[in-house]
């Protein structure tokens, strides 16, 4: 395709006269057309991927890499004196999840079309996201994250369907992204909404009458559930979710000729973490409508339905007080029940019960019961799972249990986001990897090729300089691209640590002022942000954001150390700080993390990893070796031992060891107190001292030991340390979500059969 004729029939004149603007929408129109003439028909079995989150981040350069136009639209831009990145700065960023499980689900989706797979996301089409992040006074505020234009990828459709809430009609509107493949078929991603939100009743922040439904049921992912308000409103969001949801399954297998009895054969769901759960009631339902007895319906629904569990925390796998099911779906109280009754027969543990003698309803047993297949998301996870949280699922289903290693999209996470190491990578062993992933261990004989490993480091410091670019321009921050650059980005919560990173800051703070100088000046980059009603996760920003003023306002410090905390950390930002990073950090409390994500896009882009045995860290550590990553810290049992003896006391551990005790007194000591609150300062260390939930004082000094051997081989073996790099690359082939979809296909999905 000629890209400047392209263009230029759609603004009428010559790309040099354009704006930006107009050449942004001039490409959505080119992609939009070329995305639909990749459509293709449906066969056999259809996948239905339904989440809360789609964290699809910016789409224009995306899908112009997927449909091969790319290339040619830079050329082509450049001749007019035009820059594809300036054009993608018009674009905004859809504000549809907020971590690892929602950029999982996107990943899934664009592998899905990559791989020729017929499979569509099913979610809610939020109108303000999370939330967005700014800094003031040291603390987080939350604001609204808009994102919809009259230009939005997500088109708006005339399909209704009716949804039931609280004895109400409401009717959810269908829109639809169109998802495309590298090289593959266009898929979709059906988002909902209610034509009556209003975003207008948004005051104060994200403050908003959490009551009134009609204009507010789709203006935030996961709203505050800090009041009963707030709780009931996410069972509101759910429903409306899977009912709509469902009615669109129904809908799209009965007009290729399904008569419901045999759904399964036309249908796969996938039921992406709890929050989807109530599709397994509401299909039995609404097959009940059809004319399906319960039994019958109980077995199709159970064939064609599959659960993801996404976590090891007990607070996230979501139970709900029956009260609240009454009040917002009464409809399908009576269809739990007997769901109940049913899973009851299968076992006299009542700890396997869907309703407890709380009368609480628990989602994921539901999802356990009442799907074919049950998956956890690493090696390790899916170990803990059988053995420990769900172990009792595990014996009455053990058939049902298997595990799917994420995985992220290459072309996201390399090709896009790193185009530099991405040519350079080419130039050795050509473009087989940018669909089957394995082929990066084509790097290996490379290793020991010093001008190679040059060429790579150069590559490093590209990106390093584009990172302190990005920073100065938009946060106003500047930083030394020459320093060791240490990021630690991912949602704010106390399992992934990063207050002991905190700690670790503080630790250095005072060796340095002790005339102990690190081997390299470090740069410690913090994205992430706290859940509005978690309050210790807002308490963690603020000590960071307050020891960072501190820093740097130490003439000896700063010129070692420095900490920068991004602000209103998202997909476009981890585009920027992945390629630069250094050191990954990875320090999850062992047994927490169900994979993490992360780890692989920054092990991806040649950062090597500190991290603990959890999660996908584990299987990291298998591909690369032990001498070739950073691991530190108590094992997953040793952990799970600790809780199981409730025994562990941090101020015994404050109390015993003097660079722990330096550390957290530091958190109220008079540098801190004067330029942070304290109030914050000292809940956060009162929770230290008295509680640790997530162990990091024992840790700690590994921790430090364990990261100051990685800056000390930054700093004086340049060159070994780029060959770890090189290897983290070549061994990243595993991590691709093309083999993690092809997983799910294999083993659960059978899709196109």
């Amino acid at each position: 395709m000629n890209m400047t004729a392209a263009m230029e029939a759609r603004t009428n004149k010559p790309l040099t006269a354009c704006t930006d603007q107009e050449i942004y929408l001039a490409l959505l129109d080119i992609v939009r057309e070329q995305s639909a003439a990749r459509v293709r028909p449906v066969t056999g079995r259809k996948l239905y991927y339904i989440s809360a989150e789609f964290l699809i981040g910016k789409l224009l350069s995306n899908n112009l890499i997927n449909l091969g136009l790319y290339d040619d639209t830079r050329a082509a831009l450049a001749a007019a004196g035009k820059n594809l990145s300036d054009i993608e700065e018009v674009e905004p960023e859809p504000s549809l999840g907020n971590g690892g499980l929602g950029r999982l689900a996107a990943c899934f989706l664009d592998s899905l079309a990559t791989l020729n797979l017929p499979g569509d996301g099913v979610g809610l089409r939020y109108h303000f996201g999370l939330f967005h992040q700014s800094f003031k006074d040291g603390v987080q505020n939350e604001l609204p994250d808009p994102w919809l234009t009259a230009h939005s990828w997500a088109e708006k459709t005339d399909t209704v369907y009716p949804v039931e809430l609280a004895g109400k009609t409401y009717n959810a509107r269908l829109y639809k992204l169109a998802v495309t493949g590298y090289e593959g078929r266009t898929n979709t991603l059906n988002l909902f909404d209610l034509d009556t939100i209003d975003e207008s009743i948004v005051h104060d922040g994200i403050t908003f009458d959490k009551t009134d439904i009609d204009k507010n049921l789709t203006l935030f992912l996961y709203p505050d559930d800090s009041d009963e308000a707030g709780r009931r409103l996410r069972v509101y969001q759910q429903y409306l979710m899977v009912s709509a949801g469902a009615q669109l399954i129904l809908a799209e297998c009965a007009a290729r000729g399904c008569d419901y009895h045999d759904l399964a054969d036309y249908a796969a769901i996938q039921i992406n973490d709890t929050h989807p759960s109530m599709v397994i009631p509401e299909l039995i339902r609404l097959l009940g409508e059809k004319g399906i007895d319960f039994d019958e319906a109980v077995e199709i629904v159970t064939k064609t339905c599959a659960y993801t569990n996404h976590t090891i925390l007990a607070e996230a796998l979501e139970k709900w007080p029956r009260t609240y099911l009454d009040a917002v779906v009464p409809q399908l109280m009576p269809i739990i029940e007997k769901l109940d009754t049913l899973a009851r027969t299968r076992t006299t543990d009542e700890s396997l019960a869907i309703i407890d003698g709380d009368d609480r309803v628990h989602m994921a047993h539901m999802d356990i019961h009442f799907t074919h297949s049950t998956n956890g998301v690493a090696y390790l996870h899916t170990e803990i799972l059988k053995n420990s949280e769900l172990h009792g699922f595990y014996q009455l289903y053990p058939e049902k249990f298997n595990n799917k290693t994420n995985g992220i999209t290459f072309r996201r996470w390399l090709l896009e986001c790193d185009p530099a190491l991405t040519a350079e990578i080419e130039k050795l062993i050509g473009s087989g990897f940018r669909k089957d992933a394995t082929e990066l261990e084509k790097l290996l004989p490379y290793t020991e090729n010093v001008d190679i490993l040059q060429q790579f480091s150069a590559v490093k410091a590209q990106n390093k300089r584009a990172l302190a670019d990005w920073l100065h321009r938009t946060q106003g921050i500047t930083v030394d691209p020459d320093a060791m650059f240490d990021i630690q980005s991912k949602r704010l919560h106390e399992y992934k640590r990063q207050q002991l990173n905190l700690l670790y800051l503080i630790h250095q703070y005072h060796e340095i002022k002790a005339g102990h100088l690190p081997a390299t000046p470090l740069v410690s980059i913090f994205g992430a942000k706290a859940a509005p009603a978690y309050t210790i996760a807002k308490d963690i920003i603020h000590a960071l954001l307050t020891l960072s003023k501190v820093i740097a306002a130490d003439p000896v410090v700063s010129k070692y150390l420095q900490v920068v905390f991004v602000e209103n950390y998202n997909v476009t930002a981890a585009e920027k700080l992945i390629p630069a990073c250094d050191l990954s950090e990875q320090i999850s409390l062992a047994s927490k993390e169900a994979s993490g994500t992360g780890n692989m896009k920054f092990m991806l882009n040649g950062a090597l990893t500190l991290g603990t045995m959890d999660g996908a860290n584990v299987e990291i550590c298998q591909q690369v070796g032990d001498e070739n990553i950073y691991i530190f810290g108590q094992t997953s049992d040793q952990v799970i031992h600790r809780y199981e003896m409730g025994d562990y006391q941090a101020s015994q551990w404050v109390e015993g060891d003097p660079n722990i005790r330096r550390a957290v007194d530091f958190l109220v000591g008079p540098e801190m107190l004067a330029a942070g609150h304290a109030e914050n300062l000292r809940r956060l260390h009162d929770e230290l001292v008295w509680k640790d939930w997530f162990q990091t004082l024992p840790d700690f000094n590994a921790y430090v030991v364990r990261k100051g051997q990685a800056l000390s081989d930054y700093a004086c073996d340049p060159l070994g340390w780029r060959k770890k790099c090189v290897i983290n690359i070549a061994k990243a082939g595993l991590f691709s979500s093309d083999r993690t979809i092809a997983e799910y296909n294999k083993d659960i999905w059978h899709l196109g059969e």
